[in-house]
C-alpha cells in the first residue's frame, strides 16, 4: 500500500514538473504565459491536449511546442476558456442600466474595455444596452481576448440560430426595451447581428498577463476570467485594470470574483455586492 502511494505521489510530481516545463517552453518561445493559471483547471486542459495529440506524457508535447508553431497555436486556443452568451446573467445587465449607465452618461465621451470578450456576445449585448439608453454614439468599446478563433467569430457577429431563444429570454430579463429580433437577421441555421451594433466596437488580441495597461477607460468589464488565475496573477491583473481606469472609473467582475482580500479592496467602493460592480474611491 505504501509503495503504491509513493508511486502515485511520484507520478503526480513528475506530471507537475512536466507541465511547468511545457508552459515555460510555450512562454519563452511565443510569449504566451499560462504559468500562473489555476492549477486544477489548467491540468485538465493540458491533459486534453495530450490525449488529442496521442501523447503518453506532457513532456512529449514540449518538442511539438518548440518546433511546430501550428501545434503551439492550437494548444493555446485549447487552453483558453470560451464560455459566454448574450446578456449572460441578466440581473447584471439590469444593474448596468440602473447603476452604471447614469454615471457613464455624465462623461462627454466614454471608453469601455471588455476584457476576455470570447466570441463577442457580451460586446453586442453592451452595444444594445447603450443604444437603447441613447448614447452609444459617444462610446468606444474595446473588446479583447487571446483566442484568435473566438475573435474571428466576434468580428463576424454570426451565431447559431438555436441560441436565439435563450438570448431573447436573457435580453428581456435584463430590461430590454425593444424586440430582440430587431437586432439581427436570421435563417433556420444562423443569426447575424446588425452591423450598426459593431460600428463602435474594436475587437483585438490582448494578453492580460503580459501586455501593458489599456489607458483611460471609464468602465472595465472582466467577468469570470480571474477565476482561472492564481492569487498572484489575479492581483497583477487587477493592478493592470486599476492603472487603465480614469479617476473614479468603474470595474465589473464576475459573480464568483471579488476585490475583497486583494491589494485593491480599499481603493474601490462597492456599487453592487452581488454583481461585483465597483467604483474607484476619491483619493
Amino acid at each position: 500500500m505504501t509503495d503504491k502511494l509513493t508511486e502515485k505521489l511520484t507520478d503526480k510530481l513528475t506530471e507537475k514538473l512536466e507541465a511547468e516545463l511545457l508552459l515555460e517552453a510555450l512562454y519563452r518561445k511565443y510569449g504566451c504565459d499560462f504559468r500562473q493559471y489555476a492549477q486544477s483547471s489548467l491540468m485538465r486542459r493540458l491533459n486534453n491536449v495530450r490525449l488529442q495529440a496521442g501523447a503518453k506524457s506532457l513532456s512529449e508535447l514540449i518538442p511539438l511546442v518548440l518546433h511546430d508553431q501550428a501545434f503551439a497555436n492550437g494548444m493555446v486556443q485549447d487552453i483558453l476558456v470560451t464560455v459566454t452568451e448574450m446578456f449572460r446573467d441578466p440581473p447584471f445587465f439590469a444593474e448596468l442600466r440602473t447603476k452604471i449607465v447614469p454615471i457613464l452618461k455624465t462623461y462627454p465621451f466614454v471608453k469601455i474595455w471588455l476584457a476576455g470578450c470570447a466570441t463577442g456576445e457580451e460586446a453586442y449585448s453592451m452595444a444594445i444596452v447603450l443604444q437603447e439608453e441613447g448614447f452609444y454614439d459617444r462610446v468606444q468599446i474595446y473588446a479583447t481576448d487571446m483566442n484568435e478563433r473566438s475573435l474571428e467569430i466576434a468580428g463576424e457577429g454570426i451565431y447559431p440560430a438555436e441560441s436565439l431563444r435563450s438570448y431573447t429570454a436573457n435580453y428581456h430579463a435584463s430590461g430590454g426595451r425593444s424586440s430582440f429580433s430587431d437586432y439581427y437577421v436570421a435563417n433556420y441555421r444562423m443569426a447575424k447581428f446588425r452591423d450598426e451594433l459593431k460600428r463602435n466596437i474594436v475587437f483585438s488580441n490582448y494578453n492580460l498577463v503580459t501586455d501593458h495597461p489599456f489607458g483611460e477607460m471609464h468602465l472595465i468589464v472582466c467577468r469570470n476570467v480571474l477565476i482561472y488565475f492564481n492569487r498572484e496573477l489575479q492581483a497583477q491583473v487587477l493592478g493592470l485594470f486599476d492603472a487603465s481606469l480614469v479617476h473614479r472609473g468603474l470595474l465589473c467582475l464576475g459573480s464568483k470574483e471579488t476585490l475583497d482580500f486583494t491589494p485593491y479592496a480599499s481603493k474601490y467602493e462597492t456599487l453592487s455586492p452581488k454583481w461585483k460592480i465597483y467604483r474607484q474611491r476619491t483619493q
